[in-house]
């Protein structure tokens, strides 16, 4: 299938303008860093779950854990500042392009098993102090393990055609029209935390439904069913329910969440501040209500 000319240019000028915004970002990044923060963006990230072993005693984000997949098993890689298995030849600019554009420092692409469609729009701020946390931690040594990919999807060079089709890079823009707290749980639950990832379906390409964000699915991580989480079904529960559930996983009826949400309640939003849990819960409640996926 061709590209329009018109379409064509349009890339041209995105991509220039992209290299524009990134060079702004890159620069942006060695401005002074908060360590402390940068631990703290990690955990409203998720970072530990998908760049730790599951084994006992497995160092933190040296890499290894497993995600199952349509398309194959991506293995999660070592992100400690080790200087052959991990990031310790890497720039600030290097991570930047990493979570900007979704390249590695050689230019090619990331496969978006790694979420930078959402980490896209994570701030130049948050990026820097990400970036010096990560060059805190005690390096680890375990090497990467190669993706166990079904064919074609193993070719890395498909990936910008993907790109052409899913992919909308740049910095989450709040809505002036909307109050702070809403813009916030917007940015966290959309960038940083990237829950539509998970909580939206995709199509057989592996792209998410945008007309669709955060209405569940019922192929999400490892085959199972993810749910809903606009207001169609969160309407049942008082803001002191999600509160509790996204505290302590415990849901109003008593029952208690397990396999990946158990992990996400456990690492990442049992970790976030009482404005910012506040901020998510007022996200969830102001965006379109959207019914469930047909059985």
């Amino acid at each position: 299938m061709g590209i329009s000319p018109a379409r064509a240019g349009l890339s041209l000028f995105r991509a220039g303008a992209l290299a524009l915004a990134f060079a702004g970002s890159a620069g942006a990044v060695h401005a002074q860093a908060d360590v402390k923060r940068g631990e703290y963006l990690a955990k409203a990230g998720g970072c530990l779950t998908c760049h730790t072993e599951e084994k006992k005693d497995a160092l933190p984000y040296a890499g290894g854990r497993a995600l199952k997949t349509p398309f194959g098993t991506f293995y999660g890689p070592n992100i400690t500042p080790h200087p052959d298995a991990g990031l310790g030849r890497w720039s600030e600019a290097d991570f930047v392009r990493a979570m900007r554009l979704g390249e590695r420092p050689d230019g090619a692409h990331y496969f978006p098993a790694f979420p930078y469609p959402s980490f896209t729009k994570i701030s130049d701020g948050d990026l820097r102090d990400l970036w010096a946390y990560l060059r805190s931690l005690p390096p680890g040594s375990r090497a990467n393990q190669a993706h166990d990919l079904r064919f074609p999807f193993g070719l890395r060079f498909l990936i910008a055609g993907w790109k052409q089709l899913f992919f909308v890079p740049g910095a989450h823009v709040g809505d002036g029209q909307k109050p702070a707290a809403i813009n916030r749980g917007a940015y966290l639950v959309t960038a940083l935390s990237h829950c539509g990832e998970c909580h939206t379906p995709r199509n057989s390409l592996g792209g998410m439904r945008r007309d669709r964000l955060l209405a569940g699915s019922k192929q999400g991580p490892e085959g199972k069913a993810v749910p809903n989480i606009t207001p169609t079904r969160l309407k049942k529960w008082s803001d002191t329910d999600l509160k509790e559930f996204l505290l302590s996983g415990l849901t109003p009826d008593g029952d208690v969440t397990a396999d990946a949400m158990g992990e996400v309640v456990k690492n990442t939003t049992s970790q976030l501040t009482p404005e910012d849990l506040a901020a998510v819960i007022a996200y969830l409640r102001a965006i379109p209500a959207l019914p469930d996926e047909p059985k």
